[in-house]
């Protein structure tokens, strides 16, 4: 979707009006405080990118689309007309905007398109981005900015304001963000350190000198990769809440990697396996993502993954 929205901004140079019928002619709601017009910037930053594709969108369904992904819902629309709309959407920008248009011969008409399908395309999307700062602004303030700027109005916000604002809630979101970071490496490290003083008396786990815990669940019989080597793994790892992060199933099977480029737990732990071998392993915070952590798993969290080593490339 990501690689759609770039499409659809690459083509902007020359998109089309939204029609005036749609048109609001200016906002009537002051702005009371900072929340709001972060909120207002932010629609008009959001609608700035949505402007090549705003005349096959239906804004209702773009708010419901990006109020589901703020509750954490499923998609409301489905792969497979996510991917059809997706794909007709770019050739009706193309055409709008005097391009060829991708897939289709020299002068072809663009496929129609159902609006509220795009406004699901394109709203799940945007809730994705906007998710991690759902908490710092009001969604209904968004969605008028959006409006507005899209139908050409007047805006309460001029261009100048916005980019100051912009830059103050850039730098209030960071400090937030760092704040509960810090907050979460915390508590992660004192649950973490709690669980392994426990589990390390668990009949069949195994600690080694860097704290790592392992557990046997089928030993191989072929010979064990070094730090240097490559290998081919199945692999779920899992927090210890036991919900599921990533596993080499979801990304289409097995995994090749080298073990001098994942986390010190991982080679550390995949360099005592035999081929053929299952183990399970508890891996610390220090030896996973550690005080940083990553796009998915908080700071100092202690990671559980289950490895099954096929092979060493």
């Amino acid at each position: 979707m990501k690689s759609l929205l770039r499409a659809i901004a690459a083509l902007s140079i020359i998109a089309a009006m939204i029609p005036a019928a749609a048109a609001l002619a200016q906002d009537k709601q002051a702005l009371s405080g900072e929340r709001d017009k972060a909120s207002y910037m932010v629609g008009m930053d959001v609608a700035k990118s949505l402007a090549p594709a705003a005349e096959d969108m239906d804004l209702a369904a773009f708010e419901r689309a990006v109020r589901n992904s703020f509750d954490g819902g499923e998609p409301l629309i489905s792969e497979q007309d996510a991917a059809e709309t997706g794909q007709a959407l770019m050739q009706r920008v193309a055409a709008r905007s005097g391009r060829p248009v991708p897939g289709q011969p020299p002068g072809s008409q663009p496929p129609t398109v159902d609006k509220g399908k795009v406004g699901l395309l394109v709203g799940a999307d945007i809730g994705r981005s906007l998710a991690p700062v759902k908490e710092e602004i009001d969604l209904p303030v968004v969605m008028q900015a959006l409006k507005t700027t899209l139908a050409g109005g007047k805006t309460l916000l001029s261009d100048a304001e916005a980019d100051a604002i912009r830059t103050a809630f850039g730098q209030r979101v960071q400090a937030s963000a760092k704040a509960r970071a810090e907050q979460a490496g915390i508590r992660n490290a004192a649950e973490g350190e709690k669980f392994l003083a426990a589990n390390r008396s668990v009949k069949g786990v195994f600690v080694t000198p860097s704290g790592l815990q392992y557990m046997v669940l089928r030993q191989g019989s072929g010979p064990r990769p070094h730090p240097s080597d490559r290998v081919r793994v199945n692999y779920r790892g899992t927090l210890l809440d036991g919900s599921v992060f990533d596993t080499s199933e979801q990304h289409g099977g097995p995994a090749e990697f080298g073990l001098n480029q994942v986390i010190p737990g991982w080679t550390e732990g995949v360099s005592m396996m035999p081929v053929g071998a299952k183990y399970r392993f508890w891996i610390p915070g220090d030896l996973a993502y550690g005080a940083k952590g990553n796009d998915s798993i908080e700071p100092n969290s202690t990671l559980v993954f289950d490895v099954e080593l096929l092979d060493i490339l």
